[in-house]
C-alpha cells in the first residue's frame, strides 16, 4: 500500500506568503475537507506539480517493450465499422436546426 505524505515522517520545511484572503480560503477548505492546513497545501500543491510535469517526464521501458511500442506504431491501422459510421454522420454543429 503506497504510504501517503501525510502518513510519511516530514523533515522538510517550506516556508511561504499569503495573502489574508489566500489564508482564509485555505483554511476554510481545509476544513470542508477535514484535513489539516498542512496536508491540504501540501495535496494541492503536489497534485498541480504532478500535472505540470506529466507532459514533460521520461518514460523508460525495456528493450522488449520499446520494441512492441514500435512494432504497434508500424502496424497498419484496423478500420473499426461503428467508428467509421460514427464520424460519418452529420456533428451537431453540421445539422439542419429543428422546427
Amino acid at each position: 500500500m503506497k504510504m501517503t505524505p501525510a502518513k510519511r515522517a516530514r523533515s522538510r520545511r517550506i516556508n511561504l506568503r499569503a495573502t489574508a484572503r489566500q489564508e482564509n480560503l485555505i483554511r476554510t477548505g481545509a476544513a470542508t475537507t477535514g484535513v489539516s492546513m498542512t496536508d491540504f497545501i501540501l495535496d494541492s500543491a503536489c497534485l498541480q506539480a504532478e500535472h505540470a510535469l506529466a507532459d514533460r517526464r521520461d518514460f523508460q521501458v525495456s528493450a522488449a517493450q520499446w520494441q512492441a511500442f514500435l512494432d504497434a506504431l508500424d502496424r497498419p491501422a484496423r478500420i473499426k465499422p461503428a467508428l467509421a459510421a460514427l464520424f460519418s454522420e452529420a456533428g451537431a454543429s453540421e445539422r439542419e436546426p429543428s422546427k
